[in-house]
């Protein structure tokens, strides 16, 4: 008997030494990778040009800092989206040349990121390109898989546009849901400019001069979705509410819906601070809103489950890792702020 308890004993030990190694490890990886991320917000990777497949000539690249030269800016991620991005960029192309043809001061453009695309994809946003020229359709190619939040942090930082939406290749979201979010934020910046905030000294009153950001929101929808998701989504969902509560607060139902509107202003300060490059850069954004004081709006759009989603059970240990990063670089300072 004695012996068996000795067993045991080591056993258990031998156990809590392992974890206590892997513990030590994971945390050591933490703080290096947070360590290694604070300067992570400069934009050295930048692009210098756009290419224009028509003529080969190499196009100027802006920059966020630079004056809005269009009204809208369209910001599309794309990873091995050879088969969905067609659809979804005929109906917003189609979208927005209806409304530039009734509305002259309706300028637009749609940058169009490939994050390292494996398919097809690269060819099919320069067919787009080719057919609705390059001052209004534009690509980004990062060369290497980044991350969904890497691939629009580079989209938002050169875009041109007054207003910013970011949207998915798949079209789950119509893009005619982008005035629901539009009327908002103007709505907002009148009564902001009407009590004289938040428009820098000097500025002209611009939308673009006034710091809003607007979240589409499927929370009105959650109770359908739990009855026709497959179950891991589900538990996703739910334990990922739980980590953003603790991680940003409240103030967001639905951190992770893939339509969002800022104004150049705010787009400024949120996508030059941004570190996170993954699925949880909404929450970040949703931290710094509350750090900068951005008006957050949360606004209900249309939604629809579309196959391919690239969400699967392996996203659970990228999630609560990208949380604890950014835990760890916002608490405790490594990540300062730049505004």
């Amino acid at each position: 008997m004695g012996g068996s308890i000795g067993i045991w004993t080591t056993a258990f030990e031998a156990l809590l030494i392992v974890a206590s190694i892997v513990v030590f490890g994971l945390l050591s990886a933490l703080i290096f990778e947070t360590f290694r991320r604070r300067f992570n917000h400069n934009h050295v990777e930048a692009p210098p040009v756009f290419e224009d497949p028509n003529s080969l000539k190499q196009v100027p690249c802006p920059h966020i800092f630079d004056p809005a030269e269009k009204y809208i800016s369209l910001i599309i991620p794309a990873y091995n989206e050879e088969i969905r991005l067609p659809g979804a960029l005929d109906e917003i192309l189609n979208y927005l040349q209806q409304r530039a043809a009734k509305d002259k001061s309706f300028t637009y453009e749609v940058i169009i990121i490939d994050d390292g695309s494996t398919d097809g994809t690269i060819r099919v946003a320069f067919e787009f390109v080719k057919r609705y020229l390059v001052d209004n359709v534009r690509v980004i190619l990062l060369g290497r898989n980044h991350g969904k939040g890497e691939a629009i942090r580079k989209g938002m930082l050169h875009s041109r546009g007054e207003l910013l939406l970011m949207l998915d290749a798949d079209g789950a979201t119509k893009v005619t849901d982008l005035e629901k979010l539009e009327n908002q934020i103007h709505a907002v910046a009148r009564k902001e400019r009407e009590i004289g905030q938040s428009v820098p000294s000097g500025s002209t009153l611009r939308i673009s001069n006034v710091p809003i950001a607007a979240f589409g929101s499927r929370a009105h929808l959650e109770e359908k979705a739990l009855a026709t998701r497959k179950w891991y989504r589900n538990f996703l969902m739910k334990g990922f509410h739980v980590v953003v509560l603790l991680a940003a607060g409240s103030g967001i139902r639905d951190t992770q819906c893939g339509f969002k509107m800022f104004t150049r202003a705010a787009a400024q300060k949120l996508f030059t601070n941004i570190r996170l490059k993954r699925w949880c850069f909404d929450v970040e954004l949703v931290y710094l809103c509350k750090l900068f004081h951005i008006p957050m709006l949360e606004i209900s759009v249309n939604w629809s489950e579309i196959p391919g989603s690239k969400v699967n059970l392996l996203s659970i240990p990228n999630m609560l890792w990208e949380m604890g990063l950014m835990s760890l670089g916002y608490r405790t300072g490594i990540w300062k702020i730049y505004s």
